[in-house]
């Protein structure tokens, strides 16, 4: 028997989900699927990332540890409203050998037809990683054949002297991360203008 979890989410307060609880259940019973635990998040828009909704983040955890056979939904815009975060849920379960189930959709990857579209989901991935990372290095390409300087934009002169001073001071106590929230830099700018002077304390 298959242990299915599912995931419901209403984006109000005053919304209910007491129906398509209900409603799974019973497509659950009927496909011989054991009901194990039920995420919700309630009043929480699906716009919002994994990280501002608490059960489809336990969710996602839960998967990846093999908790669950297959995750059931009333739809997909249940799981999110940006089509690149649905694929990287989809590629999760994937990855943890999960199913899914979406009601409206008709979506059912225990079936031979679901699988294949997994697997065109984790194609469709792939190339969108590929088209991003190809965009980055031609990004990178570009801004050097015009000149343009790389990386974290150099401090002024007067400002790194002054950095520069406080690294030196005799019986300097104050470590890197110290001296940047000081002088209101970032550590690693502190870090580059130490490297003279690495065997200066580091004491945070």
């Amino acid at each position: 028997m298959k242990r299915a979890v599912l995931y419901l989410r209403i984006s109000t307060t005053d919304q209910t989900t007491a129906n398509q609880e209900r409603e799974l259940r019973e497509i659950a019973e009927r496909a011989g699927w054991e009901v194990v635990k039920v995420y919700k998040d309630h009043g929480i828009s699906g716009a919002k990332g994994r990280e501002k909704r608490p059960a489809f983040d336990a969710l996602c955890r839960d998967a990846s540890t093999w908790q669950f056979d297959v995750v059931m939904a009333w739809s997909v815009d249940r799981l999110g409203r940006s089509l690149q975060d649905l694929i990287a849920f989809l590629s999760e379960l994937h990855a943890s050998k999960v199913d899914l189930f979406l009601k409206s959709q008709g979506i059912d990857t225990t079936t031979p037809g679901g699988k294949a579209m997994f697997q065109m989901m984790g194609v469709f991935a792939e190339f969108e990683r590929s088209i991003i990372q190809e965009r980055v290095r031609a990004g990178l390409r570009r801004a050097k054949q015009e000149g343009k300087r790389l990386g974290r934009p150099r401090i002024a002169a007067e400002l790194e002297a002054r950095i520069r001073a406080a690294l030196k001071a005799p019986g300097r106590t104050e470590g890197v991360r110290k001296i940047a929230k000081r002088f209101g830099v970032d550590p690693s700018t502190v870090q580059r203008i130490s490297r003279p002077f690495d065997g200066a304390s580091e004491a945070t």
